[in-house]
């Protein structure tokens, strides 16, 4: 009764709704998941129980995919608290204050991290973030900030970096096609990644904030003026932990970060088969991330753990109990994690993407509407992956869709501006999503409170989503990614400046 039907959407519908309402996470996810299994059930508590639990939670820890992502999370839980232990983030910190002196800088230094670490948004998000808290913590910049960097440095690079997790995945959901060579076509026309990464550099070159930002950064500067004040930390890091190495030296920071990244490469283009005789790009295409950042981090790990021994910062009684205290600080982001797994679980059993696909194909046959259906590709695209918390679900349900739609003809730039925004409309509903893992990892990173990095990122989210969606009317009718992405550059901008002159307004009366 309830299935291939609005009411798939439902649960994940409630879930948000009440995580943005009560702030908190946990028992707003569980509910979602509750009325999925009530729904599939039709209110059997058996069935609802069964269901729950067996195809939901069980399910979901079971799947390969996010049984590697879970190790990834714990091994660089790990490595982070050993970085800690032995120094490294407090040297780096040091060294950050003496050679970036603005809050400015510190911001740029952040964005070009993140853009220099393209590979994987997850691997983005935890690096990014462990590796820049300490220089925004000393330059007075909130947490919910140092998320919002971080979480748009992640997805939306991601998806305009053809040696990616995410390009493999994109690529991998194209038929008849060069999967590789559509998406290099299509970065152009992501209007979404590419205005946001410009938004970024604005904000921080303008020094303004609005909206809940605003609030956010406000009180960090008026708790940054106690001398008792420590930055917001989730539950996880407030906990007491050793004393510091005071022989730590940024190396400790650095040379395990590099060691992660060249591993987790490594790790995922063994995993394409790049030893086997596939070329680099072939190998990045066919990989399996999940498997190559385990492997990756694993191997990380290891070397780290002499490294520290090596140099003589922590002892291997230190390095062990690293380990578990790893571990801990991460739990919120696996019970997210694993939350938003289940709930995408039932939204799936509700037969969701049947649901998606019959309204677009709607759309797609009205001729009329032909040039503005990147445009409401872009919309779906949004609502499905801001209902359902993946990025990946909605490219596998609507890519196929756009494609069988246009036909798989790489001449025809209809059909790119389409799957560019059916990938700029999966970023952006991702971007917005408090179920999305990229923006539970965000929080993590930023170990930040998730319901407030998410009501603080929400209005800078949408403010990009409102000028994509002009640029992808535009593109349906002029076609032509030299004419429109400028034209979207400079919409971004004026935008942005008529804000700061409203806020300038609020201030001044």
């Amino acid at each position: 009764m309830f299935a291939n039907s609005f009411w798939a959407l439902v649960p994940p519908i409630i879930a948000i709704a009440l995580a943005l309402i009560t702030k908190e996470v946990y028992s707003s996810l569980f509910i979602g998941i509750v009325v999925g299994g009530l729904l599939f059930s039709n209110f059997s508590f058996v069935g609802t129980v069964e269901h729950v639990i067996n195809d939901g939670l069980i399910a979901s820890l079971s799947d390969s995919w996010n049984v590697g992502i879970l190790i990834f999370l714990v091994v660089l839980g790990g490595m982070v608290m050993l970085m800690n232990r032995a120094g490294g983030s407090a040297a780096f910190g040091r060294w950050s204050v003496k050679h970036i002196k603005t809050k400015f800088g510190a911001q740029c230094a952040t964005i070009l991290l993140g853009v220099l670490i393209f590979i994987d948004d997850y691997f983005n998000c935890l690096t990014v973030g462990s590796v820049m808290r300490p220089l925004t913590d000393k330059h007075g910049i909130s947490r919910a900030k140092l998320a919002y960097l971080i979480d748009a440095t992640a997805a939306p690079i991601c998806i305009i970096a053809p040696i990616s997790s995410w390009a493999a995945a994109v690529t991998g959901f194209v038929d008849g096609a060069n999967g590789l060579e559509l998406f290099i076509k299509a970065i152009p026309y992501n209007f979404y990644a590419i205005l946001t990464i410009i938004m970024m550099f604005v904000l921080a070159g303008s020094k303004f904030e609005y909206g809940t930002m605003k609030l956010a950064e406000l009180n960090e500067l008026a708790q940054a003026n106690d001398r008792h004040y420590s930055p917001s930390m989730t539950q996880a890091e407030d906990q007491p932990h050793p004393p510091v190495s005071e022989r730590g030296t940024v190396l400790h920071l650095i040379l395990p970060i590099v060691v992660l990244i060249i591993s987790c490469v490594i790790g995922m283009i063994y995993t394409g088969g790049f030893f086997d005789g596939e070329t680099f790009i072939d190998a990045f295409s066919n990989s399996d991330a999940s498997v190559g950042l385990a492997y990756g981090s694993i191997v990380a790990f290891i070397i780290t753990i002499i490294f520290m021994l090596v140099t003589r910062v922590l002892s291997f009684q230190d390095c062990m109990s690293a380990i578990p205290e790893g571990f801990k600080s991460m739990v919120p982001a696996i019970l997210i994690l694993t939350f938003a797994w289940t709930l995408k679980a039932m939204t799936d059993s509700l037969g969701a993407k049947e649901y998606v696909a019959s309204l677009v194909e709607v759309v797609a046959n009205n001729n009329a509407i032909m040039s503005l259906l990147p445009a409401f590709v872009f919309i779906i695209g949004c609502g499905l992956s801001f209902a359902t918390g993946t990025s990946w679900g909605t490219f596998g349900i609507l890519i196929p869709i756009v494609v069988n739609v246009f036909g798989a003809d790489l001449s025809n730039e209809l059909m790119i501006i389409g799957i560019s925004a059916c990938m700029a409309g999966a970023v952006c509903g991702d971007h917005c999503s408090p179920i999305s893992d990229t923006t539970i990892m965000a929080s993590a990173g930023a170990q930040c409170n998730h319901i407030q990095h998410v009501s603080t990122q929400l209005p800078y989210a949408l403010t990009v989503a409102a000028v994509s969606l002009v640029c992808y009317i535009a593109a349906g009718f002029i076609r032509n990614w030299a004419i429109c992405l400028p034209i979207g550059i400079v919409l971004m901008v004026a935008t942005l400046l008529v804000i700061r002159a409203m806020e300038s307004k609020k201030i001044a009366a």
